[in-house]
Formats: C-alpha cells, structure tokens, sequence
C-alpha cells in the first residue's frame, strides 16, 4: 500500500513536461499499462465515454507534434527543439455514441494517466492548444462518433520544474522560464485554498 507520503510525492513530481529526452523511447506496451490503469478511475453515470489513441510511430509523432501549440505563457517559445520533443502521444477521445459531455471524467483520467507515467520514471504535458479537425483527419476518426479532447504528450523529461508559492491570492499564476531553462510554476498556498 502506498504511503501518503509517497502518493504526495508522485504528486508534486507530476509536472507538466514540455522537453523530453527525444533519444529514450517508450513503447506502447507500456503506454497500453497506463490506460488500463483508467478503467479504475470515477466516471460521471459511470458511462465512460472516453477512448484513447496511442501514437508511438515516429512519423505519426512528428505529424501530431506539428498540429500542438505549446506553453501560451511562454510566447517567445516555440516548443522543444528536434531533441527534446516527445517520443509518444495519448489522444483523449470523447465517443459520442456514449454522452455527449466528458465532465469530470477527463481530469480525473488525465490525471491518472500522467500519475502512471511519472511513476515509471516518464513525464506528460496534456494539451488542449490544437486543431480537432486536423487531429480527426491526421488519426482517421470517424467525426460522427469521436471528437479528440486533449493531447498529451510523453516521454523522458529533461527540465527542472520548481513550484513556487503565490505570495498573495491575487498574484501572477503564469509559469516562466529562468535563463537556465529552469521551469518556475507558481502554486496557490494551502492557507489560500481553504475557506
């Protein structure tokens, strides 16, 4: 049984990855553990209306790496370079044959699958920056039945991420990269969460 402790460090470790080491690849054996690991999780009705597809083929990766748009925040940044780019993408599909909505279902899941993925040494970024249209066209999904939701890409992180506490309710909560590519994500404290 997992130790709150260890479940709170799998938590903050759980970061959103944006450069990866392109030179370690990931199989979709593994990828496939992770989403069976989603069947578990809560689902509104329990009508689990979400679908998955991996992309582990390089050409397909570079395909859906040029449909993203990476970090709003950081407007300077065009995305990782050739060698830091993910090796593997999860697209997180809604089939609506089964709901018309995902709410709740697809945080839950997305959060679970990037818990999975950290916790065997790998790291996600989920993206929701994309066109859906050419996401459906590019993975051959029927329109009628599936519409892609997010992104998330995967692979070995490189980049230190260090969250920082918020000093006021109302301060900045854009994330911002220090000149030694040093990721900075400021958090709301505890005190401010609660009321």
């Amino acid at each position: 049984m997992m130790e709150k402790k260890q479940l709170l460090e799998l938590l903050e470790s759980n970061r959103s990855y944006r450069r990866f080491d392109s030179s370690v690849q990931l199989s979709e054996k593994e990828i496939r553990s992770w989403i069976e690991a989603l069947r578990y999780t809560a689902s509104a009705k329990n009508a689990q209306p979400l679908k998955y597809r991996i992309v582990t083929d390089k050409a397909q990766v570079d395909a859906v790496f040029a449909l993203l748009h990476w970090a709003a925040y950081l407007p300077d940044w065009q995305g990782p370079s050739l060698k830091e780019r993910p090796v593997a993408f999860v697209i997180q599909v809604l089939d609506r044959t089964i709901s018309a909505s995902s709410r709740f279902d697809e945080g839950i899941q997305l959060e679970a699958l990037t818990l999975m993925a950290r916790s065997s040494g790998y790291g996600g970024c989920i993206l929701a920056a994309f066109d859906s249209a050419k996401m459906s066209d590019l993975l051959s999904l029927d329109t009628d039945r599936y519409t892609p939701i997010t992104v998330v890409a995967l692979g070995k992180p490189i980049e230190e991420v260090v969250i920082e506490a918020l000093p006021t309710p109302d301060g900045d909560i854009r994330y911002y990269r220090t000149e030694d590519k040093v990721h900075h994500v400021p958090k709301r404290t505890m005190d401010q969460l609660i009321i």
